[in-house]
């Protein structure tokens, strides 16, 4: 799809960027003076935990560690309600949090368009005050393109048009987070942007490295490598066929803009069960980002590779994302990685460094530098139309963006034919168990939940709440019954009914099962 890194990835880069030199010319200086002053304020916190409130349940997960030397230097938290966070705030008072966004769709034209972005962007920041959080991390990813809604990450286009979208709407969140949030130091929580997985295919005309160089250049957010992630930007390139993994990590993180990283990833990889019955000629595992699975020995590897780089000067924190896993198996792996790598992490944070240049007379940088006109947001939206509706078998892969994936269509198709119908009928429950009574009815009447798949994405629909995958599934299965089996509606609207009270209570509870932790 695209050619491994390589020094002639340096002479692409400077030719996307001169399409857009009216752009960028004399915004370098400014954009990378702005990261300088933000990064400075940032504490340095070491090895931690980006975890889930409830799954497991976080206070027992920090009441296995309580005693232990070694200990979780922070906690990252994924989005939950304002409830859950200030009783995690409250019971783990001496350990610094931060946080992990979801919803932010930053990589699509009409983000700012959506009709609750402020009401999401206040929820945002009231939750960042919650925790105290020095950053707002997120993938740059998202779940819901031009009115197609999915259960997991897709990654973006890797485009420039892309990038430069992508840095507009990020100036826009950073902007809301400053004036919501601003501390004494006049910032507010650093916008860091998470490098997102591949399932199986990638579409664009850029190398992942030069599209987030690209990002970069144009406003001063703070980056998040996943070890993990860039495993699967191997696995599902062509970049597997050209050199060895050691190798292409080598050469992704000389041309990654490795001194944006402020935070690591590490999670587990396995393969997924719907493609469990399918054979590839390649010897290499097809696995995917998978949290409730092991860290995987490649990742630990990458990890090493990651550390040791010499332009990784910003690092504030290595996080193992654990959420679903094991409490037994999250404190293994959290003691394997800090004996194998705590010095290294204690080395980095120790040598750091963001410190201003004095002898840089640049102007200061303004949100207004990565305006992006509506010509420019429309041209896209329609890319992501396409997008859409080729991942969901509605399209042919045909075009520039699309070429990689045209000349190898094996792991498009494997999304299409094994993932997606599996993330539909399963991924946040099963439908045959939320659904038990209607299910059972409509297979009495020879309705197969088969065709529920190719319902849910025959046509786009408007956005008019935030994203919330369970209650949307919900929703959608009322209207394929009303629409394809009118008679079962009334029993539909009883389990509907049941799960959304029970939904609620379940957000809402929270079990402070500990001790505050000292």
């Amino acid at each position: 799809m695209f050619p491994c890194q390589t020094r002639a990835s340096e002479t692409r880069l400077g030719q996307l960027l001169s399409q857009y030199k009216g752009t960028l010319v004399g915004n370098f200086g400014r954009v990378n003076q702005e990261f300088r002053r933000r990064t400075q304020h940032i504490p340095r916190l070491g090895l931690g935990l980006s975890v889930d409130v409830y799954s497991p349940d976080l206070f027992e997960v920090m009441r296995r560690f309580s005693g232990e030397e070694c200990r979780p230097a922070y906690l990252e938290i994924f989005r939950a309600t304002v409830t859950a966070l200030r009783s995690v705030r409250r019971n783990i008072p001496a350990v610094p949090l931060t946080y992990h966004g979801e919803g932010l769709w930053v990589t699509q034209p009409d983000f700012a368009l959506v009709p609750f972005v402020e009401e999401e962007l206040d929820d945002v920041a009231s939750q960042l005050a919650i925790l105290g959080s020095p950053w707002l991390n997120h993938e740059c990813a998202a779940k819901q393109m031009a009115g197609y809604s999915f259960g997991t990450y897709l990654p973006p286009l890797y485009t420039a048009e892309s990038a430069k979208v992508v840095a507009s709407n990020i100036a826009l969140v950073q902007e809301k987070m400053d004036r919501a949030c601003r501390s004494e130091d006049a910032f507010g929580p650093l916008f860091l942007l998470e490098m997102p997985p591949l399932t199986y295919f990638m579409a664009g005309t850029m190398s992942v490295p030069e599209y987030f160089r690209f990002v970069t250049e144009l406003v001063p957010c703070g980056l998040v490598l996943d070890i993990g992630h860039l495993w699967t930007v191997y696995r599902y390139t062509v970049a597997r066929w050209q050199s060895s993994l050691e190798d292409f990590v080598d050469r992704f993180l000389n041309d990654f803009p490795m001194e944006r990283v402020i935070e690591v990833h590490v999670a587990g990889l396995a393969q997924h069960e719907a493609a469990i019955r399918c054979r590839s000629q390649d010897a290499r595992p097809e696995w995917i980002d998978a949290h409730a699975s092991p860290i995987q020995s490649v990742s630990w590897m990458i990890l090493e590779q990651v550390l040791t780089h010499p332009r990784l000067i910003n690092l504030r924190g290595v996080a193992l994302e654990v959420d679903t896993k094991p409490i037994d198996t999250i404190a293994e792996e959290f003691h394997e990685a800090s004996l194998r790598f705590g010095h290294l992490i204690r080395r980095r944070l120790a040598t750091g460094s963001t410190t201003i240049d004095s002898v840089l007379q640049v102007t200061e940088w303004s949100p207004e530098d990565t305006i992006v006109s509506d010509a420019e947001r429309h041209r896209l939206q329609a890319d992501y139309v396409r997008y859409a509706q080729i991942v969901t078998g509605q399209q042919p892969p045909a075009g520039p963006q699309w070429q990689g994936v045209a000349e190898d269509p094996t792991g498009l198709d494997r999304y299409i034919h094994d993932y997606l119908p599996h993330e539909i009928l399963y991924w946040g429950g099963a439908i045959t168990e939320l659904f038990p009574e209607t299910c059972r009815a409509m297979s009495e009447m020879g309705m197969s939940l088969e065709e529920f798949v190719p319902w849910w994405f025959q046509k786009a629909r408007s956005v008019d709440r935030p994203y919330d995958f369970f209650l949307l599934k919900i929703d959608r299965v009322l209207d394929f019954v009303a629409e394809r089996a009118p008679t079962l509606l009334k029993a539909a609207e009883r389990e509907a009914d049941s799960l959304r009270i029970a939904y609620a209570d379940a957000n809402e509870t929270v079990r402070p099962s500990m001790e505050p932790t000292r």
